[in-house]
């Protein structure tokens, strides 16, 4: 018997593959197969099932493809209504796969079809488990997603989800791997360790959401307390996981088109689309395509992308030589299959072509620093709620890069501010949306809150995030 897990760190995402006598079962697969085939290929194995612990919301699962490749059976768990071919599995159903089984444990709470699958050895003893969106380390599943489809209200799901943890994963032995389906910086959970394994006791032991004395309106309140509002690309990526989307291969086929500068230019026209550039941050700052939006493929590219790009938006993209793929196929994790082509070349043939540019103003933070000392300028904090609760600049404005699209008139256009986030990343980001939108005079801060912490500017005192409510 073999376990791996395939940790995807851009999306906090775990997938993994369970391998017994060249037998195969793949649990919550991404969009891109290649990957999978592969390893059952080098195994000399057959992909059997893939396991669904249930509709996904932060990314585009790749069961659909994978099924059509393998001819392999999709699970969910009990409740669960996919538009097309699967298994919708009982409680407690058990699955063969080479000498070991993997027993279904309906847990809803997070969603109403989410589900566990339990490992068992080839001695029947229990051997792991994975948990999706239902345990993390450190945390449980966000249960407002689930809502509307449910006709519950996030309270409801939260208490139904407290009697699943108590009576179907608490329940299991304490030398139980757990394995879950995301770790720290998914917007599936609040507080999520960076740890990508643990074992039930540990859970019981650590874990807030698990413990012992906890009562079921303690749970409740806990969980639900401090949830923001889910990205606005969560509930397409939920149809698609359920309905169907079109296949990797021909989404690929489509968004690696090289375009000349001058059809670049004139599909941006004929199309409306989004130019997106995915070059890093200073990169990017020092000179791009008017209109266009930076977001890094360095960093958490595809949620950012997901929060910020509206559903169904035609884009074209400006990438670093050799990342056109690598950009379309991270798109596509998140439900964005519209991209039209590439600029072949990048900035440097546009700029060859003759063709405009523009740029962002920056500075350091040692700079900042004294232009805040004689200043005193306003300073907009785009980091998240948080992270400005736990210590920032003194009289800052926090205006989360999150929800920028729904407040950029909070921005001040007539008159001048600085920009920052924690390392740059995120500023950018923000910065490349306000330059499209007619914002200029603003100024971005370099290496962020991390670096200005390292200056005299004036900061409020430090709270633990821990502490925080």
């Amino acid at each position: 018997m073999k376990v791996e897990q395939i940790y995807t760190g851009c999306l906090a995402q775990g997938a993994y593959y369970i391998e017994s006598e060249g037998e195969v079962a793949i649990v919550d697969p991404l969009r891109e197969i290649q990957p999978y085939l592969k390893k059952a290929e080098k195994d000399g194995a057959t992909i059997k099932y893939i396991l669904e612990t249930h509709f996904h919301a932060d990314f585009v699962s790749g069961h659909v493809d994978l099924a059509k490749a393998t001819g392999a059976t999709i699970v969910y768990g009990p409740g669960a209504q996919p538009n097309f071919d699967a298994h919708v599995a009982q409680d407690d159903e058990v699955l063969k796969l080479g000498k070991v089984e993997i027993k279904v444990l309906h847990t809803p709470g997070h969603t109403m079809e989410s589900s566990c699958y339990l490992l068992l050895n080839e001695k029947g003893k229990q051997e792991a488990v994975f948990t999706g969106d239902t345990l993390f380390i450190g945390d449980v599943g966000r249960p407002d997603l689930a809502q509307k489809a449910a006709h519950m209200t996030q309270e409801e799901l939260a208490a139904t989800l407290y009697h699943s943890l108590r009576n179907k994963v608490m329940t299991l032995s304490d030398d139980v791997v757990v394995y879950p389906g995301h770790g720290a910086g998914s917007a599936c959970g609040k507080n999520m360790s960076k740890d990508t394994v643990s074992t039930i006791g540990a859970q019981k032991r650590t874990n807030y959401a698990l413990r012992a004395d906890m009562t079921e309106e303690e749970f409740v309140k806990e969980v639900t307390d401090g949830l923001l509002p889910p990205p606005a690309y969560f509930p397409m990526n939920v149809r698609m996981n359920k309905e169907g989307y079109e296949s990797i291969d021909d989404v690929l086929s489509k968004g690696v088109r090289p375009l000349s500068p001058e059809a670049f230019e004139a599909a941006a026209n004929e199309t409306g689309a989004l130019v997106l550039d995915t070059r890093q941050p200073d990169q990017f700052g020092k000179a791009f395509i008017p209109n266009s939006i930076n977001i890094g493929l360095g960093g958490q590219f595809a949620p950012w992308a997901g929060a910020l790009i509206p559903e169904g938006q035609a884009i074209l993209l400006v990438t670093e030589e050799g990342k056109e793929e690598e950009a379309v196929t991270r798109l596509a994790r998140v439900g964005y299959d519209n991209t039209l082509g590439y600029l072949k070349g990048g900035l440097e043939a546009w700029k060859k072509a003759g063709k405009e540019t523009d740029s962002v103003s920056s500075i350091d933070a040692k700079a900042f620093a004294q232009r805040y000392e004689k200043e005193k300028t306003l300073v907009m904090d785009v980091r998240k709620p948080g992270e400005f609760a736990s210590e920032h600049v003194e009289n800052a404005v926090n205006l989360p890069l999150d929800y920028i699209n729904e407040h950029l008139a909070e921005f001040p256009k007539d008159k001048p501010f600085y920009l920052h986030c924690a390392g740059g990343y995120r500023s950018m980001i923000a910065a490349s949306i306000l330059k499209a939108r007619g914002w200029d005079q603003f100024v971005n801060v370099e290496g962020g809150f991390e670096d200005i912490k390292k200056t005299a500017v004036p900061r409020t005192d430090y709270v633990c995030p821990s502490t925080l409510k």
